[in-house]
């Protein structure tokens, strides 16, 4: 479960196995905190929707600035629910990285955030070479196995051990919340031996559609690429819409919350 924090009116939120770890810093933002207005209210800290670019970038300076960065001293995403993996550096701060789904560091001093409403924030640190990983999967992401492309990816550049990687689930939509049709129950299906476990009907219920339970399938590809140590934030956007942005509980009009994670 995750520590919930606040800090100058900002909400956000630390996994415990984290919480007293100085040669990292993290935080997932809540909405909370931020001078954006309905639907995106208030700390909305992505350009991808409607919101006012002067609002994000002064949402972003609060958010980040808890942690000593702000928009042009941290590294962003153009996330497209794919598996590509890109290693940056603090060469790489204001950019968005094209077209990557998983940014990973081994660079003392770099920062990395990605945004999100409902998709999975991925946090993963390798304390032997020191280097961490952020990443973003969505049912699309998870099919297409982000979760275990970060992880190889980490041990293709930092020579990182499976076996030595800590890794937190972000606060996504829960299981109860996301009821699933075509074509998410069939790629599903493909992928997952078994989903079974994954596609779930409510109280037992025979008929009636699936729900998918993404931070379980999240949780089985990173077992899959040899990470033990994981540990999950227990908390659903789309039940927590006071805490978090939810597309699919406001309906696609809504603001992105974000996460960023810094290599001391």
């Amino acid at each position: 479960m995750m520590r919930q924090q606040s800090d100058k009116g900002i909400v956000y939120f630390q996994f415990e196995s984290w919480g007293r770890n100085g040669r990292i810093q993290h935080a997932i933002f809540s909405r909370q905190g931020g001078v954006s207005p309905a639907p995106f209210h208030s700390l909305n800290l992505s350009v991808s929707v409607k919101d006012d670019p002067a609002h994000v970038f002064a949402n972003r300076r609060r958010a980040y600035g808890l942690f000593g960065r702000d928009n042009d001293t941290a590294v962003h995403a153009h996330l497209v629910h794919g598996h590509t993996v890109t290693r940056v550096t603090t060469a790489n701060n204001g950019d968005y990285t094209p077209h990557s789904d998983g940014l990973i560091s081994n660079e003392p001093g770099c920062a990395l955030t990605m945004n999100f409403a409902d998709c999975t924030p991925i946090l993963l640190y390798d304390p032997v070479n020191h280097a961490i990983g952020l990443g973003h999967a969505g049912w699309k992401g998870v099919v297409v196995d982000l979760p275990g492309a970060m992880v190889r990816a980490m041990q293709h550049e930092f020579g990182t051990n499976p076996a030595d990687v800590q890794a937190g689930i972000g606060p996504c939509i829960g299981w109860a919340q996301y009821e699933v049709d075509e074509p998410l129950v069939g790629e599903v299906k493909a992928v997952f031996a078994d989903w079974e476990h994954l596609l779930r009907r409510p109280n037992g219920k025979v008929n009636g559609r699936y729900h998918f339970d993404l931070p379980a399938a999240n949780q089985i590809r990173l077992q899959a690429a040899g990470v033990s140590q994981i540990e999950l934030s227990g908390i659903c956007t789309a039940e927590r819409t006071d805490l978090f942005f939810s597309h699919r509980a406001e309906k696609g009009k809504t603001g992105r919350f974000g996460a960023i994670f810094v290599l001391e």
